[in-house]
């Protein structure tokens, strides 16, 4: 046999794997059989398929709003500064100006799509700044001194000649009245000089805790401001080193009082200061320890937020939809419980899947595995485009044992983060991760976070309609995620019992997000409440309900992301229903459609595939819920 001859051969049994989806478990000390590389030429498209394809008239306006917004977000880079505000909302409001300039009538429906997305993104960006302006005087009894200190940072931005001397005065003073203040925090409350003291702690629990936080972003900038002059200007190094240290320590010391008089927070369970002034909660133990506090946003933020994603619910509404949705789900479950013997215990059902798990150092494997089986399920239907390129450019790494706190599940896109127990952990934190991570668990989720899932999702938008990347909703692309988990369930995918548990914890837990979260931004339900809810309803190991609840209210996720999962992938079917069900588009037209199209609220897209009538407030309300297909029931083995 020639080489040449020994290649082609070679090569044409790595295609032929790839069309049937086989993985093959390979020995270790053999890397080189774990390729599975394509032909190069399959993952470039044919180019005409491309250059046909017409855009809309708007996508270099909204590349140009996008990047004039990230030139002024670098340019004005002191959060909530006086001048940061005040540029960022003049911005936005001019943008809309010259957007209602523009002749709606005479773009197309893409043009009409982006128009709307735009002014719908712009309106929303004056509507947050409203509810910042709000947050700011919550704040300003316990910070009275912020705009001061981060108008130090505004004027070295507009590169204005310092005075070392005044401004050693300034911070000097400025440093003296936060010692007052934490003084006052700190008296015994039967002193006279408690007065400040007693009007502080009136401030609400969560409200303090935002201070606190909004304190260490302050140590941060203004060690950012001083770091720039220091050592580079011998007259400021002169004047401003004692002043800056005493300023230091004195927020320092305010913001650890603040945590724990007003937030409850003891010294020893709090962030660790450091040289930037901030702990990022993914890498602090402390704060991943620490008790779950939160920022409500109330029925008024919550209806702001869920008129930018255009659902015209309330939430109250919202949380009866979900509470149907688990219905169905708990009776799911009870089904596949009497199937495994167990009556109707579902949760004692649960308990076997979830020992289920792998020994340690095999959970990547197991990964692996799941999403080469997935794929292969994918390839045997025709449902959605998953170009070969995408099958081979996603990565794996392990997630820390201080993110798994905050995220007890794996994360994923293009590059999967695998949650799984290491060395370092306690016994019971590594029993509850391998737990929460069995096979059955993970056999729902793991083409949630790769293909046809957030990698896929990621993929395509980086390459049709990019410049709607600006757009971006968890509803587009938690609820596209969550809707494949629906739609596998419906076909047949979770051939087992055991694999039906699995796919319906998640269904149940996306039902209750939205129950949880909602309730938690009403004022209706606390952390602490919220964890035994997961527990109760969902079976949660107790560790990974409160890093699900930690990771909801640790302010990275905005207030309705948890909502979204469940209530995109609603809508999604609802779309599904009206546009597959009744032979107006195939399976995979829809579901590339919706990939293609890029990030966007549901409704837009809805309107996009189905050519709704648009205006320039967009499409008339959609209540989504009343256009949901019967859940199909799985058949009984």
């Amino acid at each position: 046999m020639n080489g040449s001859t020994f290649v082609a051969r070679g090569m044409r049994a790595t295609l032929l794997l790839l069309a049937i989806g086989v993985a093959t478990t390979v020995d270790a000390q053999q890397p080189a059989q774990t390729s599975r590389t394509p032909d190069p030429l399959l993952s470039v498209p044919a180019l005409a398929t491309l250059t046909a394809t017409r855009g809309s008239e708007l996508s270099d306006v909204v590349q140009r709003f996008a990047a004039d917004q990230q030139s002024l977000g670098r340019r004005y880079d002191a959060y909530d500064s006086p001048e940061q505000r005040a540029r960022m909302r003049g911005f936005h409001g001019a943008w809309r100006t010259r957007l209602r300039a523009l002749d709606f009538d005479k773009l197309s429906q893409e043009g009409r799509i982006d128009y709307v997305l735009l002014d719908n993104h712009l309106r929303y960006q004056l509507d947050l700044a409203d509810r910042q302006d709000t947050q700011r005087v919550e704040v300003s009894s316990l910070l009275p001194f912020s705009d001061a200190l981060l108008a130090l940072h505004d004027a070295r931005r507009v590169l204005a000649t310092i005075d070392p001397q005044a401004t050693a005065k300034r911070v000097a003073a400025i440093a003296r009245q936060i010692d007052s203040l934490r003084a006052q925090l700190e008296a015994p409350a039967r002193s006279d000089s408690t007065k400040r003291a007693a009007g502080a702690s009136k401030v609400a629990r969560t409200v303090a805790n935002r201070a606190a936080d909004q304190l260490d972003q302050l140590r941060g900038t203004v060690g950012t401001w001083y770091r720039f002059h220091a050592g580079y200007d011998p007259m400021f190094t002169w004047w401003m080193e004692n002043p800056n240290q005493k300023l230091t320590e004195a927020m320092t010391k305010y913001a650890a009082a603040i945590r724990e008089r007003l937030v409850g927070i003891p010294r020893a369970a709090q962030p660790v200061a450091t040289r930037g002034g901030v702990t990022p909660a993914s890498d602090a133990g402390a704060a991943n320890t620490g008790p779950i506090i939160g920022d409500p946003i109330g029925a008024g933020g919550l209806a702001v937020d869920l008129r930018h994603e255009m659902i015209p619910y309330t939430a109250e509404e919202l949380i009866a939809i979900a509470e149907r949705e688990y219905a169905f789900s708990l009776s799911e479950m009870k089904k596949a419980a009497r199937q495994m013997g167990f009556g109707d215990d579902w949760k004692a059902a649960m308990e076997k899947v979830k020992d289920s798990y792998v020994p340690p150092g095999k959970q990547p494997e197991m990964i692996r595995e799941l999403a080469r089986q997935a794929e292969s399920f994918f390839d045997q239907h025709d449902w959605v485009t998953i170009p070969p390129l995408a099958k081979e450019d996603w990565r794996m790494e392990m997630m820390s044992p201080e993110r798994q706190r905050m995220s007890p599940f794996f994360l994923g896109g293009e590059l999967i983060l695998v949650s799984y127990p290491t060395e370092e952990m306690t016994d019971e934190e590594k029993l509850m991760s391998m737990r929460g991570n069995n096979p059955h668990f993970s056999h729902a989720t793991v083409f949630h976070e790769l293909n046809p899932g957030h990698h896929l999702q990621g993929f395509m938008a980086a390459r049709y309609n990019a410049h709607r990347r600006v757009f971006a909703t968890p509803f587009w692309n938690e609820g596209n995620s969550l809707y494949w988990e629906m739609f596998l369930y419906d076909h047949d995918f979770h051939v087992t019992p055991e694999d039906r548990i699995g796919a319906l914890f998640w269904r149940m837990h996306r039902s209750a997000r939205i129950i949880f979260s909602l309730n938690f931004h009403l004022g209706k339900m606390t952390p602490e409440q919220a964890i035994q809810f997961l527990v109760d309803t969902v079976n949660f190991e107790r560790a990974n309900a409160e890093g699900e609840v930690r990771r909801s209210f640790a302010g990275q996720y905005s207030p309705l992301y948890q909502a979204a999962y469940m209530l995109g992938g609603l809508q999604m079917r609802a779309m599904y229903k009206a546009l597959v069900s009744s032979g107006k588009m195939t399976e995979r037209a829809f579901h590339d459609a919706v990939l293609q199209g890029g990030p966007m609220p549901m409704s837009m897209v809805r309107a996009r595939l189905a050519t709704i009538p648009l205006t320039r407030d967009g499409p008339a309300p959609w209540r989504f819920a009343d256009e949901l297909p019967a859940s199909r029931p799985f058949p009984v083995r």
